[in-house]
């Protein structure tokens, strides 16, 4: 039975994923940015419901300019802080080519990064920098990859750069998926490499219902901090916000 009903929600994610794509490439051109905001919010809340995740907020996401660092559990992370609070994200480039994804994921305002490229990574903070000194929201994974929800992977210090050098503040966020029902610890939204992105939305949709966790923490500023050194604190804010 259980099969059968994740069967039922596949069937519906790949309509909800089509439709988003027709309107990424139809009207979405012609939204205003607000306007844009609100509606990958929207869809990624349908996406989440259909999917059989529900989402709390704890605490508020910062108004822009702000720099949002979140641990990375799982692809389904950009739709829950999405689904929480519309921002664009740094992503790797990998995501663009993915079909249909990729368009949806381009239409949700994300900037790419060739992750093997330290020359690709300060033509992203550059971009960065200029895009939060225009008082916008960004988003970044300081881990690098996915890890299993429980333990963090060190933080990456590269992308913060963009935060000092436009003198804004950086909000860390926890991010937890639990089962709904008892509030246990759930690994299957996990995202690991061995995973496809198929093999992770089944396992997830054979999954009880769910419960994403988003925690925004307080903004804080680098205050003489070189990037290192705030993201290995910024690691330890996102322990303690998570515990």
């Amino acid at each position: 039975m259980r099969a059968l009903q994740a069967l039922w929600k596949f069937v519906r994610v790949l309509a909800w994923v089509v439709r988003g794509y027709v309107s990424v490439r139809r009207t979405f051109g012609t939204l205003s940015d607000e306007q844009q905001a609100r509606a990958v919010e929207v869809w990624a809340r349908g996406m989440l419901a259909i999917i059989g995740i529900q989402v709390r907020v704890k605490g508020h996401p910062a108004q822009g300019p702000v720099l949002m660092a979140a641990n990375h559990i799982s692809w389904l992370d950009i739709l829950v802080m999405h689904a929480a609070c519309h921002c664009r994200f740094v992503a790797k480039s990998e995501i663009r080519d993915w079909p249909l994804v990729g368009v949806l994921t381009t239409g949700g305002g994300s900037l790419y990064i060739e992750r093997s490229s330290n020359r690709d990574a300060m033509r992203v903070v550059h971009q960065m920098a200029d895009a939060l000194r225009q008082g916008q929201v960004l988003a970044v994974f300081p881990e690098g990859g996915t890890g299993d929800g429980v333990s963090l992977l060190p933080f990456h210090a590269n992308l913060l750069q963009a935060a000092i050098s436009a003198d804004i503040p950086v909000q860390p966020i926890a991010l937890q998926f639990l089962e709904a029902s008892t509030g246990a610890h759930s690994f299957a939204p996990c995202y690991h490499d061995h995973d496809t992105l198929v093999s992770s939305l089944w396992r997830t949709l054979c999954a009880p219902p769910l419960l994403a966790q988003v925690r925004y923490g307080d903004t804080q500023m680098a205050n003489g901090r070189n990037r290192r050194v705030w993201a290995q604190d910024l690691q330890a804010t996102v322990a303690d916000l998570r515990n």
